[in-house]
């Protein structure tokens, strides 16, 4: 799912058209941005049916001064898609998306993303880490981000809310929940403005509750893994963006079960946060298109 490394240079945009299938759209894509003197790296696209399904793409170019040229060029695109049935966006591939980080005890997810941005591995910008705990506080203030300490014990969650959302509103393009282990409110996600990734293991829903490796070991699971997702005001039911398994056997303990599933936790929500903020995931109703 990485980039192709072409991405990662100057002058290079990213254009994703979504809506209603029909015929010439690509094009009529095509040639707009072949007259704008853009050259096309990739091209991707699906539809859900020929006749008259959902039509998704996303279109990766090069272009003698992008930044620039983008409002126009984005204009351009607008009128010309004016025809047929479809929104867009277009960005500067350069320009990194902002995100923020929500955590709770556990910290091999944020150490993750954190390990990962700091190897520029990931391509974003993490604008700070907001955790009701105070155990990652050095870990993240020693990569010079800020963090911030929500604490949510004995705390009307309204008022933990609206201290998040002071901290969040207008500052990030992505929240990322690494194991932050508190339930979002309708209101707070839609306060938020932004999309939310969460990540948990994929037992959900048959080991719910407390101790869920302790039961997966009782039930003699043969597959542990994990699910990112985006956060919805349906708990645990918003598109998914990514998954993964690893086999397990009878002679993992609950705790190799627990190390293992970490593993797999990691590897997934940094894939879905990779894909989100290269631009490579589309929403499809409750499912997602991944490119």
């Amino acid at each position: 799912m990485g980039a192709e490394k072409s991405e990662s240079f100057a002058d290079v945009g990213r254009l994703v058209v979504y809506g209603t299938d029909e015929p010439g759209i690509v094009a009529a894509i095509t040639d707009i941005l072949s007259a704008a003197g853009a050259n096309i790296i990739s091209l991707d696209q699906h539809t859900t049916d020929p006749d008259g399904g959902r039509f998704f793409q996303r279109t990766v170019f090069s272009m003698p001064h992008l930044s620039a040229e983008l409002p126009a060029l984005d204009a351009k695109i607008g009128e010309a898609l004016k025809g047929f049935r479809l929104d867009h966006s277009l960005v500067d591939a350069s320009k990194k998306k902002r995100i923020a980080v929500m955590a709770s005890t556990s910290d091999h997810c944020v150490l993750d993303l954190l390990w990962r941005y700091r190897r520029g591995e990931l391509p974003v910008d993490i604008a700070m880490v907001i955790s009701n705990h105070t155990g990652l506080d050095e870990d993240v203030r020693s990569l010079g981000i800020p963090f911030f300490h929500t604490p949510t014990a004995g705390k009307p969650r309204e008022e933990v809310e609206a201290r998040q959302l002071e901290l969040l509103q207008g500052n990030v393009d992505l929240v990322v929940l690494a194991r932050y282990m508190q339930i979002l409110t309708e209101d707070f996600i839609e306060g938020l403005g932004v999309p939310v990734i969460n990540i948990h293991h994929s037992f959900l829903p048959a080991f719910i509750g407390a101790a869920p490796y302790r039961k997966a070991k009782e039930r003699g699971v043969k597959l542990v893994g994990a699910t990112a997702h985006y956060v919805t005001k349906d708990l645990d039911e918003g598109p998914i963006i990514a998954q993964d398994v690893i086999a397990v056997s009878h002679r993992d303990t609950a705790a190799d079960l627990q190390r293992r599933g970490a593993d797999v936790e990691r590897r997934v929500l940094s894939s879905a946060v990779q894909a989100h903020c290269e631009d490579r995931v589309l929403r499809d109703g409750s499912a997602t298109i991944v490119f």
